[in-house]
């Protein structure tokens, strides 16, 4: 075997090839550093004096199946120039590694296509092993993520656990990647966000939210300069709730049979829109026999339609019109629910309208949840909370499949 081959199957360079010998299915290359390409580990300088060696054993690219490994007899050297006694820098691994360089890039470039698990079953080795490679990697490209470019960004909560386990995320709603990731929800969890953003001088012109106190306090305080949208995706999740509440609240109030057996039916075609009812399962029937025999329903329906158009008109003044609008007919129907939905829409109402300064919201955000479901799922949970992190920081140059 010539030494160039261990460069080009291995990328070991500066070495030579003494032996190989098999064992146990895995495959040995001792290998060896010439002595007059020793030098001191701190000073560089090549005056040094040998006191002994230490056998190592590193992890290279496997050979076929074949586990596959380099054994080095590392050299401790003492330098006259500096007073050291140390042992060489190895030159094709990271110290305190054991394994190479080149096995590394290995790995990273099956995690592209495979678990975790799947590509430690493949290389054998540890399931420690892979992550740690990986956080390496995630934490070098992604670990303190750039601010200083932000323009538009979206805020929002996912949860990631039983027990009402919760992560902040801050989205660039323009490159569409996360760009922090705060442990919990609420105003608390971006404390270190708003640091990182005033030392990065970054001049956010938008942020996009949900309706919560926290986030409108937060963004208030330390962005009092920039665009607040409130997400209309979130505002109309918020009246579709209050619309199954009013439906449960019907239910209970119904007087006979029948009619409960009509609105416990409609609770999934209420909140459809009215083009994606199925014709096959007589879905827009069903819905119009419920509206017909009961009249507020109908009228908290037919408002849940209207309150799309908000974010359809050409401008902003049409759209303050229809907002006002809608604001009036909700307190003319005198339902309490839909009247207190009023309230909230004319005390966020600015908020609402900003959507056309600055046409965001945080639906990107739903997108990186799903994927960070599907990563879970693929990785049967996360142990590493901080690796969980880094590998949502890294979401926006991963494709994730579900593989078997």
């Amino acid at each position: 075997m010539s030494t160039s081959l261990l460069y080009h199957a291995f990328g070991i360079v500066g070495y030579h090839y003494c032996s190989l010998h098999c064992r146990e299915g895995k495959v040995f290359f001792r290998i060896e550093q010439p002595r007059d390409r020793l030098c001191c580990p701190q000073c560089l300088s090549e005056d040094v004096w040998v006191r002994g060696h230490e056998e190592r054993t590193f992890r290279v690219v496997p050979i076929g199946a074949k586990p596959t490994f380099v054994i080095l007899d590392v050299a401790r050297v003492w330098c006259p120039v500096c007073d050291t006694v140390r042992q060489v820098k190895i030159g094709f691994a990271d110290a305190k590694k054991r394994y190479t360089r080149a096995f590394e890039r290995y790995v990273l470039e099956l995690s592209r296509h495979m678990t975790i698990q799947d590509v430690a079953r493949h290389l054998q080795v540890s399931w420690d092993t892979i992550k740690d490679i990986q956080a390496r990697n995630l934490h070098h490209r992604f670990g303190k993520p750039k601010l200083h470019k932000l323009k538009e960004i979206a805020i929002d909560e996912i949860a990631v656990g039983k027990g009402q386990r919760y992560l902040t995320i801050v989205l660039n709603l323009r490159s569409g990647a996360v760009v922090f990731v705060g442990e919990g929800k609420g105003g608390d969890a971006l404390d270190n966000f708003w640091k990182r953003l005033r030392r990065s001088r970054a001049k956010v012109q938008a942020v996009a939210t949900d309706l919560a106190a926290a986030y409108r306090r937060a963004v208030r305080e330390h962005l009092p300069q920039a665009v607040h949208v409130f997400d209309h995706f979130h505002v109309i999740k918020l009246f579709n709730e209050k619309l199954s509440t009013l439906r449960r609240d019907l239910y209970h109030q119904a007087q006979s049979a029948e009619e409960q057996a009509l609105l416990k039916g409609t609770r999934w075609l209420l909140l459809k829109n009215p083009e994606n009812l199925d014709a096959g399962r007589n879905e827009a029937q069903r819905l119009a026999e419920a509206l017909r025999l009961n009249e507020p329903l109908a009228t908290a329906y037919y408002l849940k339609e209207d309150l799309r158009q908000i974010w359809s008109q050409p401008n902003k003044r049409t759209a303050r019109r229809v907002l006002r609008d809608w604001i009036a007919r909700a307190r003319a129907s005198e339902i309490r629910i839909l009247v207190q939905f009023a309230d909230t829409l004319e005390e966020h109402q600015e908020g609402i309208l900003n959507y056309y300064h600055h046409r965001i919201s945080t639906g990107p955000l739903e997108g990186t949840n799903n994927k960070i479901q599907l990563m879970k799922r693929q990785a049967y949970g996360f142990r590493d909370r901080e690796f969980f992190k880094l590998k949502i920081l890294g979401l926006h140059e991963t494709k994730h499949a579900l593989v078997g």
